[in-house]
């Protein structure tokens, strides 16, 4: 059991006798009301969504998934090739499994692998990944942070709002839980 503000995308959870993967969690605080999550669970045995809204104290069962991590190979169709980092199989993973993540993987990538009775259920990105920016707007001259944002393409074809600095060719750090911009990746 684990509380609901413990809870991130990916993570597989028991709710009302059925296994979901949560797809999508959101804090929301209105006013001096008190604050709750809204959730979208992901059912991992017919693939329908379902909206939940939990108390922020909320207990929320979790069954015995074992993580493991595999290093994200390529895309191969429409299944994603990963591969165990100690015995170095390979594995297929389907689409629906991986979600959003060839939005954010390039290749290499270490993921997080959950599996329920030998059965990939659910995959979890790394925090933040870094990625080349391949078409923006042109640098306006005497543009600062603190102006207008621009939407930049990425490698993956992820779109996302960046400052007005940013230029093509640019590695930046993006957050893979919001699909928002953190900063240039470091050299």
């Amino acid at each position: 059991m684990i509380k609901a503000s413990e809870l991130k995308k990916g993570k597989v959870v028991q709710h009302e006798g059925g296994l979901y993967s949560v797809s999508d969690i959101q804090r929301v605080s209105k006013g001096n009301w008190r604050s709750y999550l809204q959730a979208k669970f992901k059912s991992l045995k017919d693939g329908r969504v379902i909206d939940v809204r939990l108390s922020v104290d909320d207990r929320i069962e979790t069954p015995f998934v074992d993580t493991k991590p595999y290093q994200y190979l390529y895309k191969d169709g429409d299944s994603f090739v990963l591969m165990d980092e100690q015995t170095y199989d390979q594995i297929t993973v389907s689409a629906d499994v991986m979600g959003e993540a060839e939005l954010y993987l390039r290749g290499n990538e270490t993921v997080t692998v959950q599996m329920i009775e030998g059965k990939i259920v659910a995959i979890e990105l790394p925090n933040t990944v870094q990625l080349k920016v391949v078409d923006a707007p042109p640098v306006v001259k005497g543009a600062t942070a603190t102006n207008q944002s621009k939407e930049a393409t990425l490698e993956t074809g992820l779109r996302v709002r960046v400052p007005p600095f940013i230029e093509i060719g640019e590695e930046l750090r993006i957050d893979t839980r919001t699909g928002e911009y953190l900063e240039r990746a470091k050299e």
